[in-house]
């Protein structure tokens, strides 16, 4: 996939998602929910970078 594919793909999965969750209260605790697992994977990835261990080596 490319940049841009990818991008279209993030806009239209959050397009949807805002679409099932018309409460703007809900949709703001979906969203930081989101953040949170973004920021939890990026923390992993730099965890698995600095021990120099990543996905194809198990």
């Amino acid at each position: 996939m490319n940049p841009n594919e990818l991008v279209l793909s993030i806009t239209a999965a959050a397009a949807a998602i805002a679409a099932d969750i018309p409460d703007d209260g809900q949709l703001a605790v979906a969203a930081a929910a989101f953040v949170q697992l973004g920021d939890t994977l990026a923390t992993i990835a730099a965890q698995r970078a600095l021990l120099g261990n990543s996905a194809e080596s198990k």
